[in-house]
């Protein structure tokens, strides 16, 4: 009979009496267990409730054990006698463990977080009066904010979410992307304007190298190609290190005089 009581979840009645009997026996584990078992559904309830706050580099079983730990204290801590119910008591206790638990684990400031709210309910707003999403103007009206403003502060949301780079996000176009595709990328190569002046400066590079004499370019070869170093060229070639040095440096200063209308950081990028 015991066990088929345990397998379905006890209503508030049976909550009290439970309590009543665990108070009076504060030993006995399986009622312990059992008083456990039924609240434990609220835990869960409350946890995936603000799962959208969850940092994505926290596991959700963390907020869960948060959630587990300020139950069984409530059961401790429960005083009837105070007007609330046990239900009532743990559901105020585990709440407040799991939002002491996300703040802790937000580094974001309060600013941050409300203007998230804020903008969250806006485009709730717009969607259900319009029937489709806020453009940007749109919302930054609603918002008494300028557009700039509103692009702050989806920048400052962004920043203090740690996500996935391929997590899907909207675009300022509103279309669906991955949070990777979101991203500036700092990597030369990639930009068109870039990569043809790179390729200018390489074809005027090879023209004034190709007018170097030919122990010259064939240092420069051994040196830059090969990854030889003064040394061994100078065993190779029969001639001094020294020398080596002196020729190598005359035929840096070869190209830069033949090169010295192109800009210093093109010439880097050549080198």
């Amino acid at each position: 009979m015991e066990s088929a009581t345990a397998g379905r979840r006890a209503g508030t009645d049976e909550l009290q009496r439970l309590w009543r009997r665990y108070h009076q026996q504060p030993n006995d584990k399986p009622l312990r267990d059992r008083l456990i078992l039924s609240l434990a559904p609220m835990v869960k309830f409350i946890v995936y409730r603000k799962v959208r706050n969850v940092p994505a580099h926290v596991e959700i079983e963390d907020y869960l054990s948060v959630g587990l730990e300020a139950l069984i204290l409530s059961l401790d801590r429960y005083d009837p006698e105070k007007g609330a119910t046990l239900e009532q008591f743990a559901w105020t206790r585990v709440h407040g463990a799991v939002l002491d638990e996300l703040r802790r684990q937000d580094w974001a400031p309060r600013s941050v977080r409300r203007w998230e709210r804020d903008i969250e309910k806006g485009v709730q707003d717009f969607t259900g009066v319009h029937g489709r999403r806020p453009t940007q103007d749109e919302l930054a009206q609603m918002l008494g904010c300028s557009l700039d403003d509103l692009r702050r502060h989806r920048h400052d949301i962004a920043r203090s979410d740690v996500t996935s780079l391929n997590a899907v996000v909207l675009s300022e176009d509103e279309t669906e992307v991955e949070r990777l595709d979101t991203l500036a990328s700092n990597d030369v190569r990639l930009d068109p304007e870039a990569r043809a002046l790179n390729s200018d400066a390489k074809g005027r590079f090879r023209v004034a190298f190709a007018d170097l004499p030919q122990r010259e370019r064939e240092i420069a070869v051994l040196l830059y190609v090969k990854h030889l170093t003064m040394a061994e060229i100078g065993e190779v070639l029969g001639v001094s290190e020294s020398r080596i040095c002196q020729i190598h440096g005359k035929s840096k200063r070869k190209l830069r005089a033949a090169l010295e209308d192109d800009d210093a950081a093109l010439f880097h990028l050549v080198a």
